[in-house]
């Protein structure tokens, strides 16, 4: 059954919201009302509404200043102006903040209701977009219902619809990019792109051109023009992943873009300028690192306007089964299994209990691999007990490896996660040291540490 709009009646005259409440209710509304400007904002933070009816003279504060307001927060909340003493001049005024239609009193009854008609339509229009957009962008849901996840959501729902920056920080793993999708989604800017850039995966001498562009000439190979992810991103939401891994230089040249709000691309003399909401990303304490001079304290306080830290999956125990039965749902809707598996009680108990250092991510790829190899419809506490043989394979060795029930594939990864993570303790976790050793490029090595959930 289909839920009823909300509108929320908003006049400090008793009569005019008795009035409207008995039009709306007969024709199936929800009414709620609020005699004063203060008491609107209370209960727009309060409660979910559809549709605002806002009266622009009233006590104290008054309809435009509440509209003004009311924007800020839920910018996409249809409301009505309603007044005695209507002009062109406050109509105009109204409609240019953000008001969808402005009437006069005494209202005429069918203007009213194709007014209100007209604004719950663009409403649900407005969320069919978002709907499509969400899933076109794959931006997942932020599943669980803990304490902790909880804070992180109502922080998101309070930053999205202003401009700060903010700086996502948590170990590997624990869903950062999802926060920085859901931030952008929840803005203004949910109509324009977003952008990410994994800052750990791209050589230091190449990171420049890839945030800025460069004409062509720049350089050898510049055979062309490029466009940098800042001015793709213009008048979006630009997500710098890993920042924490940028060079010095590179940070100084983003910080001069941060002040400046423009760039020039690598080769260029033109000033270019940008429109761009930057969120910034890291799995490192960035206070310790510009402590050991990696990284610039300026830098540092320019993204670091909101703070929104993501709990690592032991701090959120109570959410694991949720995540792993949404995964399987998932594995389900993309037709990777069929429909009909599920976990039992106590599957979901013994996953509750193991550690997952690779956290959100590496429970998503422990779902998979359990659905893919159970025989059965029910994956059982059984189940989940070979899944912890077969993610102990890092603390054997390779002869062990060959002895366990593993596919050609899983071989191979098992193996290379092993060699991998051995030669990281070899090297004291020194990143460029593992690189020299084993002759790659320290942006593979940061992507295979991802792929494999290795953290020190």
């Amino acid at each position: 059954m289909k839920k009823k709009p909300v509108i929320l009646v908003t006049d400090d005259e008793k009569s005019i919201r008795n009035t409207l409440r008995d039009i709306l209710e007969f024709e199936g509304y929800n009414i709620l009302e609020a005699e004063s400007g203060l008491e609107a904002l209370d209960t727009l933070s309060d409660s979910p509404v559809d549709l605002m009816f806002l009266d622009i003279k009233m006590k104290g504060m008054d309809g435009i200043e509440v509209l003004e307001k009311s924007k800020e927060t839920n910018p996409e909340l249809p409301i009505i102006m309603i007044s005695g003493h209507g002009t062109i001049k406050i109509a105009v005024e109204a409609t240019k903040i953000g008001a969808f239609d402005f009437i006069e009193k005494p209202p005429d009854l069918n203007r009213l209701l194709i007014s209100v008609r007209n604004a719950l339509s663009r409403n649900e229009l407005v969320e069919e977009n978002r709907r499509i957009r969400t899933e076109l962008n794959e931006v997942s849901e932020m599943v669980g219902e803990s304490r902790a996840l909880n804070k992180v959501k109502s922080t998101i729902e309070k930053v999205a619809p202003s401009t700060s920056r903010v700086l996502i920080t948590g170990e590997n793993g624990t869903g950062k990019e999802l926060v920085a999708k859901w931030i952008h989604e929840k803005s203004k800017r949910a109509s324009k792109k977003f952008v990410a850039v994994n800052c750990a995966a791209i050589p230091s001498e190449l990171l420049e051109s890839e945030l800025f562009g460069h004409e062509r000439g720049a350089f050898t190979g510049a055979s062309e023009q490029r466009i940098g992810k800042f001015e793709q991103a213009d008048e979006g939401t630009l997500f710098l992943d890993e920042i924490g891994d940028m060079s010095l230089d590179a940070q100084a040249k983003v910080l001069r873009a941060l002040q400046e709000s423009e760039i020039t691309r690598v080769g260029g003399a033109e000033r270019i300028k940008i429109d761009v909401r930057v969120l910034c990303a890291t799995n490192k304490d960035l206070i310790k690192e510009i402590d050991q001079n990696n990284f610039r304290k300026d830098l540092y306080h320019r993204i670091n306007v909101i703070p929104i830290d993501m709990p690592p999956l032991r701090e959120r125990p109570e959410d694991i089964p949720l995540l792993a039965e949404f995964f399987l749902k998932a594995l389900a809707n993309r037709e990777i299994i069929y429909s009909g598996k599920s976990f039992t009680d106590s599957a979901l108990e013994e996953l509750k209990k193991m550690h997952w250092s690779g956290n959100i991510r590496e429970l998503q790829n422990a779902v998979e691999r359990m659905a893919l190899l159970s025989d059965n419809s029910i994956i059982d506490s059984d189940d989940v007990s070979i899944l912890a043989n077969l993610r102990s394979g890092s603390d054997h060795d390779f002869n062990e490896l060959i002895d366990k029930p593993l596919t050609f594939h899983e071989y191979k990864e098992q193996s290379e996660r092993l060699y991998l993570l051995k030669k990281l303790e070899k090297n004291d976790w020194n990143i460029s040291a593992t690189a020299d050793e084993i002759d790659i490029q320290r942006s593979h090595i940061y992507n295979k540490m991802k792929k494999y959930d290795i953290e020190r």
